[in-house]
């Protein structure tokens, strides 16, 4: 198992960063363009509530994939968990905290995931996936934001 957490801070107020973050356009739309990420079942577009599935296919590693994942935990605008249900990982479970500090947003993220393949997969977690996740997490974040502040203008 392995544990990426990333955060950034958003000039804009706490509720819109948080409605922002579980807006499934906006996700493909801030993810890194190669993967050609789409939602194709459960949830397509709008936001994410309590116990709402969504798939994205997406292509990582030149290879074609689909994730469902189910929002298992939900505390508006502080915090909601996606659960992968089905995928490529053996577990992955997203944190999406944010917390105000003085009108901005602290947005966190806090990844885990095990890896399927037992030692292949303890290896290609700690050489490839780790890194690759926080650049894609990090990436998603800091388009995230300009979108959000430029909406705040």
């Amino acid at each position: 198992m392995v544990i990426v957490e990333t955060e950034i801070l958003i000039d804009a107020p706490i509720k819109l960063c948080f409605d922002m973050a579980r807006d499934i356009d906006v996700h493909t739309q801030t993810v890194w363009k190669h993967t050609k990420e789409k939602a194709v079942a459960g949830i397509t577009s709008g936001k994410v509530n309590h116990e709402d599935t969504v798939t994205f296919e997406a292509r990582h590693f030149w290879i074609r994939q689909k994730l469902t994942s189910r929002i298992s935990a939900y505390q508006a605008p502080y915090y909601f968990v996606d659960e992968m249900l089905k995928g490529a990982f053996k577990s992955l479970r997203h944190e999406h905290i944010f917390e105000e500090h003085n009108g901005k947003t602290l947005m966190k993220d806090r990844l885990t995931m095990v890896a399927p393949f037992g030692i292949i997969g303890w290896v290609t977690e700690r050489l490839i996936l780790k890194s690759y996740m926080k650049r894609f997490l990090m990436y998603r974040n800091q388009q995230l934001r300009l979108l959000i502040e430029i909406k705040t203008e």
